[in-house]
């Protein structure tokens, strides 16, 4: 009798930590209230996972053009961009009714996710094809004859993996990319799919825009596909999508959940870099208390700030910066307080 099908990957250090550290992040939550506050929150976080996912696939839509596509105004845009945005806040509305394993629900998906973007969304394609990186092939996906086989397979492991649902959805958004299933639609319903995957594991996660955070590191994205492919194993993949998760994480907070100290100080990096004793005046504090160091840990470890002396961590010198990702969460922040 053959041995059951099981993707190659290696647990690595790195990937065991990045799953220790997102579980003690998500544990640090508590579920979103369904509060008016807790609503807009968890809206606000939806608009922004579609926009990071069909950013990445070329979408030049907004967070607020997509809220008003959700609000069912008129909108000036791509008459096809603006259906891959309805197909998409259609299918992550739904994705609490599929089962992650479920061929049908995986087709019944993509029927939506393309639905009036190709002549035969919800079925496997027919013909061959090739991710391509400009006017370079960068992988040929497997012959049409063997994509039903083989994502009978994986979705097979999926349901009956013992592996961390972390480290699952990671592997099974590699090997989906790998086999690249459909005509079109590929990259989107594979970040569904793993948000879906997560969301099983912990309801906090249908509400983590980890999409929108990939989206900002959207070449890092594809050279982590490509590395596993050059190396024939999911392990590069997934130490980069479990870096992405780890940083989203703070995007699902509240502002009371986040603390008040955290945006204080993130604030305060927001016209220059400023060194800790300036942080410590800023937060009226007389001392670098425990607590100052521990949410100093917490943003740069979550990629919200950085050391502009990364080599020298205690120079005398140093001073915090405020990152990208730290800008676009105050940003949000901003948006909920609106």
């Amino acid at each position: 009798m053959s041995q059951p099908y099981a993707p190659p990957y290696t647990l690595t250090s790195a990937i065991v930590s990045l799953v220790t550290e997102i579980g003690e992040a998500v544990g640090h939550l508590t579920a979103l209230r369904t509060t008016a506050k807790s609503v807009r929150l968890r809206r606000i976080n939806r608009i922004r996972t579609i926009r990071g996912s069909l950013a990445i696939e070329g979408s030049t839509l907004s967070e607020a053009q997509i809220a008003a596509i959700l609000e069912g105004k008129r909108v000036i845009a791509p008459p096809r961009e603006i259906q891959e945005a309805r197909n998409a806040i259609k299918a992550y509305d739904l994705f609490t009714q599929w089962q992650p394993s479920a061929e049908a629900d995986l087709l019944a998906a993509h029927s939506i996710i393309m639905g009036g973007l190709l002549d035969a969304p919800g079925r496997y394609r027919s013909g061959g094809v090739g991710v391509m990186a400009g006017q370079q092939v960068i992988h040929m996906a497997p012959t049409a004859d063997r994509v039903q086989p083989l994502m009978h397979d994986l979705l097979r492991w999926l349901q009956t993996t013992s592996e961390h649902p972390l480290i699952a959805s990671s592997v099974f958004h590699y090997e989906f990319e790998f086999i690249h299933p459909f005509e079109d639609g590929n990259g989107r319903m594979g970040r569904l799919w793993q948000t879906m995957i997560l969301s099983r594991w912990n309801p906090l996660f249908a509400n983590v825009p980890v999409e929108s955070i990939v989206h900002e590191h959207q070449q890092d994205y594809y050279a982590a596909l490509n590395a596993s492919t050059q190396q024939g194993d999911s392990t590069p993949f997934i130490e980069f999508i479990l870096q992405m998760i780890l940083r989203a994480v703070p995007w699902a907070q509240s502002k009371d959940q986040f603390g008040a100290q955290s945006e204080s100080i993130l604030d305060a990096l927001v016209p220059e870099p400023l060194p800790a004793n300036e942080l410590i005046v800023h937060l009226k504090l007389r001392t670098k208390t425990g607590a100052f160091k521990r949410t100093m840990k917490y943003l740069l470890d979550k990629g919200l700030v950085e050391y502009t002396l990364p080599e020298k961590p205690n120079s005398r010198l140093q001073k915090y910066r405020l990152t990208e990702t730290g800008r676009a969460w105050l940003k949000g922040l901003e948006g909920r307080n609106a």
